[in-house]
């Protein structure tokens, strides 16, 4: 290690002579992109190895209960890795990156270049009703925090190549360059300069190549248009995107609860058990949420739907109407169960790939009906399928370019332009009715851990509290008298002084002007207990407090100085001038990034 770390000093060296910050720049996010897209191509060609040997074991027509197990054994899998190997929380992947880029100076731990391909390659090859995208943007993130930490760069250039993984990851896993490239800036990072739009662009083509030289056109999912967008479709596809907004509430209000009750059990395993089997029997009930369900979706675009119901109980229904429409809509109704049954008991991976297996039934479902009860509209099927793909991920993940161009890329073009944009917009708008931040950023943003769009809280954001806490204060007891507080005056250089019990608990304060009048009052001096001098401090700040909260408080009292406590003890004071010395420290860092 030793020796290697002088070889990366060398060439850091030598690039500071030869080759400029922006060009080093492009380099580095060059071989993200493709470590990223790499990393992309050992996962999917894994889950898909794992696919090929359980299929040996499936019947393709009858009822398998090794649904009954297989989940379980995943989950379950990933579960001793994560707790007793990685010991991490498996959770949302882009939460973990957006609270990295936050709140801890987009630091990702080095054990999440690998440690979420090794979990989601077990719970999504056994089963879990998930997808496989978020784990890989996790890695390919984790992979630009660590590269840029090894060659010395900023916390800017760090957070830019954390998009760049991002951006390479998506590239690789779907072929599709500008929809990573999108992604990265429309979730991962929401404010780009032209500056950076370079090397994302180029981390995303290096994943898309590293895809294509090992997959050629093994991808992970594409479809070549039969049917053309025609104009008369517009009403139904708008119709398709307010639908497209309210199955994306659905899903994502049904993931949440889902995962709070499974959260409420505290024996890890219990929740494994719980949360393994309800998903094992959903699946055993409805085969194609086994998985990614990227099969079942082919299945309807090439007009295939009767095999969604191989393997199930109702493979005799299978040319019966009604009993696809059904069958459908149940499907619908269950996958974002199925996917948070994965997430709460303990399984890896995202709800990227659950968005758009979901968008795709809805969107088939809707043009199934359309064409059953009002025949004369002759809805194309398997275009109302891609763009209920794209309108499901646009409400879900809050990224309707990246929804848009990603189906587009998928099609090997832009027929489907126009329906992609309005469906999008209306599921987006839909959504953004009711409820204004992502998934991903909702629990951050109500900690405070994330904040958006606002330069000053941003800064705040950035100030820890523990480390500007004032203790040079000194402390007196409340039965002290008023000579030894005059002793205290003597040594002290500060104007406060807190009243602190023997249990360390703060009961009031005395300042320097409440005593100025009576300390050279020899017989007060000796009469008057510190007791009687005390006042409160006009509110305290807890020591888990956000800034933001205390710079509030600070302008309610228009204090200069408030106490430090937590559970009620004292732990010092904290000036607002402190505050301003720290704020103006930080933006003066981040100007200079």
């Amino acid at each position: 290690m030793p020796r290697f770390r002088k070889i990366i000093m060398k060439l850091l060296i030598w690039r500071l002579k030869y080759v400029s910050d922006n060009n080093f720049l492009i380099i580095i996010a060059s071989a993200v992109g493709l470590v990223a897209g790499l990393a992309a191509v050992i996962l999917k060609s894994t889950v898909h190895e794992i696919s090929r040997w359980l299929d040996l074991y499936l019947n393709k027509y009858e009822v398998n209960y090794l649904y009954l197990g297989l989940p379980i054994l995943g989950i379950l899998l990933t579960v001793v890795l994560a707790k007793y190997i990685f010991r991490e929380n498996m959770g949302h992947g882009i939460t973990d990156i957006l609270y990295s880029i936050s709140k801890n100076s987009s630091i990702i731990r080095k054990t999440k270049t690998y440690s979420r391909m090794v979990t989601s390659a077990l719970t999504v090859g056994f089963g879990g009703s998930v997808g496989l995208e978020a784990p890989i943007v996790l890695t390919g993130s984790a992979i630009g925090s660590n590269l840029s930490r090894l060659v010395h760069l900023d916390y800017k250039s760090r957070t830019l190549l954390i998009g760049c993984g991002a951006a390479g990851a998506i590239a690789s896993i779907f072929n599709s360059p500008v929809a990573g490239m999108i992604f990265a800036m429309e979730v991962i990072l929401t404010e780009v300069t032209v500056a950076q739009f370079i090397p994302i662009l180029i981390a995303s083509v290096g994943g898309q190549l590293v895809s294509m030289m090992l997959l050629g056109e093994d991808i992970l999912f594409s479809f070549t248009l039969t049917d053309q967008f025609k104009t008369s479709d517009t009403l139904p596809f708008a119709a398709l995107g307010i639908v497209c907004g309210l199955a994306s509430i659905y899903f994502v209000k049904t993931i949440k609860g889902v995962e709070g009750m499974l959260h409420k059990l505290q024996n890890t395993f219990g929740r494994v058990a719980i949360g393994g089997l309800a998903l094992a029997l959903i699946i055993l009930t409805f085969p194609p949420l086994f998985g990614e369900g990227y099969e079942s979706i082919k299945f309807l675009l090439s007009g295939q739907e009767t095999a969604i119901f191989e393997r199930s109980f109702f493979y005799s229904l299978s040319d019966n109407s009604t009993a696809i429409i059904a069958f459908v809509a149940l499907i619908i109704i269950t996958k974002p169960i199925a996917t948070a049954l994965t997430l709460g008991s303990g399984g890896s991976g995202g709800i990227f790939a659950p968005s758009l297996f979901m968008g795709g039934m809805v969107g088939f479902l809707f043009a199934r009906v359309a064409n059953t009860f009002y025949s004369a509209l002759d809805l194309s099927e398997s275009n109302f399928t891609l763009v209920g793909m794209c309108g499901v991920m646009s409400g879900v993940q809050y990224a309707p370019l990246t929804a848009i161009f990603l189906i587009a890329e998928i099609t090997s073009g832009y027929e489907l332009f126009v329906p992609l944009m309005v469906v999008s917009a209306l599921s987006y708008s839909t959504v953004s009715y009711f409820e204004k931040h992502s998934i991903y950023t909702k629990g951050l943003i109500e900690k405070g851990d994330l904040i958006r769009h606002d330069k000053d809280k941003q800064v705040l954001s950035l100030i820890n509290l523990k480390k500007i806490i004032e203790t040079d204060l000194l402390t007196i007891s409340p039965d002290a008298k008023l000579d030894d507080l005059v002793g205290l005056v003597k040594k002290s250089k500060r104007n406060i002084f807190p009243v602190v019990n023997d249990e360390g608990i703060l009961e009031g304060i005395v300042s320097l002007d409440q005593i100025r009048d009576i300390m050279f009052d020899d017989e007060m001096r000796r009469k008057v207990e510190i007791r009687a001098l005390m006042q409160m401090p006009p509110t305290s700040v807890s020591l888990q407090e956000k800034m933001q909260s205390v710079m509030n408080k600070f302008e309610m009292t228009q204090a200069w100085n408030l106490p430090v406590l937590d559970e009620g003890k004292y732990h010092g004071f904290i000036s607002k001038s402190r505050i301003f010395n720290a704020y103006r420290t930080k933006l003066k860092r981040q100007s200079k990034q």
